[in-house]
């Protein structure tokens, strides 16, 4: 059984959160997989964090956060049976070399390599996904075109805990 990784991640205002998950429920009302994941922007994850990649986050990314993204497309992650739905999204200059930087240090990473994205379908069936994107399209066309990363955080969900790298711990308002 394959445990989640550690993860350095960008997190979404409260209310832009909830827009999204108000997403996936239309989606969902309309008969695709529901998505329980939270929105969030990876920038990277290993199967346990090494601390330089956490400490040189802690140092890069509070003069970045918050941090605007545009959404400028939609892509398709993954070439087997289950594929990942995803906003490409673009940011700043400053703030992707960053990321560049701190996913380089990483020795389970992908090298000084990021493609900043929201994932908005996870592990769906490859022949529905032409029409989830045509649904999310639909129902999301001209909503959330800019959005807003307002913390950084190093997420540990074996344990589970949550580091903050930058930004402000949002108040948890959920019943």
């Amino acid at each position: 059984m394959s445990r989640s990784p550690d993860n350095i991640l960008l997190h979404l205002p409260a209310e832009q959160e909830q827009q999204v998950q108000e997403v996936f429920a239309q989606l969902e009302m309309r008969g695709f997989p529901a998505q329980h994941q939270t929105p969030h922007i990876t920038i990277t994850f290993s199967p346990s964090m090494s601390e330089v990649v956490t400490q040189r986050a802690a140092e890069l990314l509070p003069a970045l956060i918050p941090a605007s993204f545009q959404r400028v497309g939609t892509i398709v992650f993954g070439t087997k049976r289950k594929q990942t739905v995803a906003w490409l999204l673009e940011t700043t200059d400053a703030l992707e070399m960053a990321a560049r930087e701190i996913s380089a240090l990483n020795p389970d990473g992908r090298g000084p390599r990021w493609t900043p994205h929201l994932t908005m379908g996870l592990r769906l069936p490859r022949e529905i996904v032409p029409d989830y994107i045509r649904a999310l399209e639909e129902l999301a066309s001209t909503q959330l075109r800019e959005l807003i990363a307002c913390r950084a955080a190093l997420w540990k969900p074996r344990i589970p805990e949550l580091t903050l790298l930058a930004g402000a711990m949002q108040q948890e308002n959920r019943d």
